[in-house]
């Protein structure tokens, strides 16, 4: 199994408040899966992050993999957001994400669904 983690998970996982995502990340973590982020995430969370955090979010960063946003995935963003952008708002960062699952042949783990309505996106449960 590869699963992709979008921001909001991640940052769940680094504050370590919900005990349902505590749950199910313990059970990723130690099953064969792979744990893969976006560089967009890395942005996202990086960019929201304090200085006394940085050790730490290197260390969990540390854990996973970073997927490539190459030029497919850049085209099939652009296509996702033709599509979807008018009736789901569906932005440029969320795009690049599903299109970087997509290619990964990646579940993504996201608490918000809403933001993709892509129809060939799988999502982690």
């Amino acid at each position: 199994m590869i699963v992709l983690i979008d921001s909001d998970i991640l940052i769940e996982v680094f504050r370590a408040r919900n005990s349902d995502i505590m749950s199910k990340w313990t059970n990723l973590s130690n099953s064969n899966a792979t744990i893969l982020y976006s560089p967009i995430t890395a942005a996202e969370v990086w960019g929201g992050a304090r200085t006394a955090e940085f050790e730490r979010l290197t260390d969990l960063f540390g854990t996973l993999s970073c997927i490539s946003i190459d030029e497919e995935s850049g085209r099939r963003a652009g296509s996702y957001m033709r599509q979807y952008r008018k009736n789901h708002a569906v932005d440029i960062a969320d795009a690049l994400i599903a299109a970087g699952a997509v290619a990964s042949k990646a579940a993504l783990w996201t608490r918000n669904r809403k933001h993709y309505p892509m129809k060939d996106l799988a999502f982690f449960d």
